[in-house]
């Protein structure tokens, strides 16, 4: 059975530092897909950061130099690191993966359209 659980959400002023973790079971993070999308309230899904099976990243390019994705294989884990928080980060932060999509960019740019699996998010809240 395949399950993603995020963690590391939470209320940071701007400027500061949050690590979202997604602990995955039911597959090998390595061979998929892994991304992170966010959603904020009366806005549409959005690709954050994305890393596909052979080690390629994809970043939107409002969290550039800002964000990075990683993934430790060993155990079954992807992280996001997000540094210099903005309001405008504010959003539902959601874990997906996919087994199918091969390429980081593509990835993302489907705002997660082709993935098959999901989190059930964290909410990360960015706010003076």
């Amino acid at each position: 059975q395949v399950q993603l659980v995020e963690s590391g959400g939470g209320s940071v002023q701007p400027g500061g530092s949050l690590r979202l973790s997604c602990a995955v079971s039911g597959f090998t993070s390595s061979t998929y897909c892994m991304g992170w999308f966010r959603q904020a309230p009366g806005k549409q899904r959005e690709g954050v950061a994305t890393i596909d099976s052979d080690g390629e990243i994809a970043y939107a390019d409002s969290v550039k130099g800002r964000f990075t994705i990683s993934k430790d294989n060993a155990k079954n884990t992807v992280f996001l690191q997000m540094n210099s928080l903005k309001p405008e980060d504010t959003a539902m932060y959601y874990c997906g993966a996919d087994p199918v999509v091969s390429n980081a960019r593509y990835g993302l740019g489907t705002r997660g359209r082709d993935f098959d699996y999901w989190g059930q998010g964290t909410q990360v809240t960015v706010s003076s």
